[in-house]
């Protein structure tokens, strides 16, 4: 028979984050499946130590690659999670209890999202609120969006549940630098393919990412790791129209 549930992971050197990860997700009598591209670390062991099926697959864009995993897949329903992410125990359980007996008409779910930065939830900023679509139907669910911010489309009805996903995006501020080369030069490359270009009023953008952040969305009241995330978040979008600058020139 094939199981009611699927855990989706893509992986890279995430030795660090996905143990935690993937004991976050016992408990929810899943298959595990695990898309990795050639880590050079403990990663692929681990995944397997913990009963995953580890496929290898070069990295094209998030999308595609998250998509690979989804296909692999066997269970009806599909939980797609990256390694820097937890399930909390109450959302194992709310998890569990709505497959039991799923709404009719629901193709997908939607989760609350828990942002720690700098050793502290993150309720302000913009980060309080966030909710992503993560627990869908396999058959009915696709993930688009190509090489940044992909996102999952269902045929259907999409539900919400209330538990949590814990996300640890940096364990520290070089790794939030390290990940901000990457992410930045990828949203680069997209608002190129799109057409858009660089122009002196990008200048500005950060001002206002940092205004909004901190004023408008009250992230001074989570202060020092607000302040840090609010004034990172600047940094990273001039620093992303500052690449798309060099790819016009190029």
């Amino acid at each position: 028979m094939a199981p009611k549930l699927s855990v989706v992971i893509i992986t890279r050197d995430e030795e660090l984050d996905l143990p935690g990860c993937l004991e976050s997700v016992r408990g929810l009598d899943a298959e595990i499946v695990v898309v990795d591209n050639a880590s050079s670390d403990r990663t692929t062991d681990i995944a397997r130590s913990a009963g995953a099926r580890v496929h290898d697959r070069p990295f094209r864009d998030y999308a595609s690659q998250k998509q690979a995993a989804v296909d692999l897949a066997a269970g009806e329903w599909v939980l797609s999670i990256d390694a820097d992410e937890r399930l909390s125990p109450a959302l194992r359980e709310e998890i569990l209890s709505t497959l039991r007996r799923p709404p009719d008409g629901v193709a997908g779910f939607e989760i609350p999202f828990e942002v720690r930065f700098m050793g502290r939830r993150l309720r302000f900023g913009g980060l309080g609120g966030e909710r992503h679509l993560r627990l869908f139907l396999r058959e009915r669910g696709r993930f688009v969006g190509g090489c940044l911010h992909e996102g999952i489309e269902v045929s259907g009805g999409v539900g919400r549940l209330s538990a949590r996903i814990l996300h640890l995006p940096y364990r520290d501020l070089d790794e939030y630098l390290a990940k901000m080369l990457v992410y930045t030069s990828n949203a680069a490359s997209k608002r190129l393919a799109q057409g858009k270009r660089f122009t002196p009023l990008d200048h500005l953008r950060p001002f206002w990412e940092l205004f909004q952040r901190l004023v408008l969305r009250l992230g001074l009241l989570d202060g020092t790791p607000g302040i840090a995330w609010a004034s990172l978040s600047a940094f990273h979008t001039w620093v992303k129209y500052l690449k798309l600058k060099e790819l016009q020139r190029r």
